[in-house]
């Protein structure tokens, strides 16, 4: 199988949806994973496409013209306070545009809350034939892996995905070996970037690595490899933001450079 590779919108932050679908396309990415659910964090863009029509259009128009298809759309997050009714009509964008799935994590600690809420999420977007995969991140509430598995496992939905980070799964200090019981469904794409080996131990410096400041594969210290390998073929979306490289490439380059250090060094770990 062919790599197929799409490029995560917080790679490219400050680029609109249509924007960096024409990036995406100049740069060899086969897909676009675009962020239309307007999270409200301090310095992040609003690109919710349901309310803003004319960006949707151009956005339609960007994907025709390069050729670049969308693979997910994010985030739907469960927390306190957030009913999952709210992400209908991103969802319904999303499937508009051919999306396959909705990217979600989980930020309550209340089991009982997000089992519930994430299984109407489920709900919601099987209506449009979309996947709902989790995520698990280390400054959330599910944090691991045996966490997120836990929840897959509790709500048996079969259109609930789990979406492997390789950043996550490395600060997370999760073993490969666990992979292995996971089923092999549950996987339809995966995070792809590259850290420093050493896991900050206060959150302020993970969340600031986390959302500014991850390496292009190959650079950094994780076994991108030893995780990715023994799972099944999967589009990679290369999810990689990086404020200093932006700054001094621009958001094109960037995005090849990306891009580029992942076709590398998958040449250089091929699957045995």
């Amino acid at each position: 199988m062919t790599q197929k590779y799409s490029l995560a919108h917080l790679t490219v932050l400050g680029c609109t949806p249509p924007e960096m679908t024409y990036i995406a396309g100049r740069t060899g990415y086969d897909f676009v994973s675009i962020r239309p659910i307007y999270m409200g964090l301090p310095c992040e863009p609003n690109y919710a496409l349901a309310e803003n029509k004319e960006m949707l259009k151009q956005t339609k128009i960007a994907l025709a013209e390069t050729g670049v298809k969308v693979h997910d759309i994010e985030l739907a997050r469960i927390a306190d306070g957030i009913d999952p009714k709210r992400y209908l009509s991103a969802i319904e964008v999303g499937a508009e545009l051919g999306a396959c799935s909705v990217l979600s994590s989980i930020w309550t600690t209340d089991r009982n809350s997000y089992i519930e809420k994430f299984a109407e999420l489920c709900e919601l977007a099987k209506q449009f034939g979309l996947t709902v995969d989790l995520e698990y991140v280390p400054i959330a509430a599910v944090n691991t892996l045996a966490g997120a598995v836990d929840v897959l496992n509790t709500v048996k939905c079969d259109n609930a995905g789990l979406m492997i980070d390789t950043h996550h799964f490395h600060r997370a200090g999760d073993k490969v070996e666990d992979l292995a019981a996971v089923p092999r469904e549950w996987f339809h794409f995966a995070h792809l970037c590259d850290a420093p080996a050493e896991i900050p131990t206060e959150k302020e410096e993970m969340t600031r690595i986390l959302r500014e400041a991850r390496l292009y594969n190959g650079e950094g210290g994780i076994d991108i490899a030893s995780i990715l390998n023994p799972l099944p073929e999967m589009v990679y979306s290369i999810e990689l933001p990086n404020l200093a490289r932006v700054k001094e490439y621009g958001y094109t380059e960037h995005a090849s450079r990306c891009i580029e250090s992942a076709k590398k060094y998958f040449a250089a770990h091929a699957r045995a």
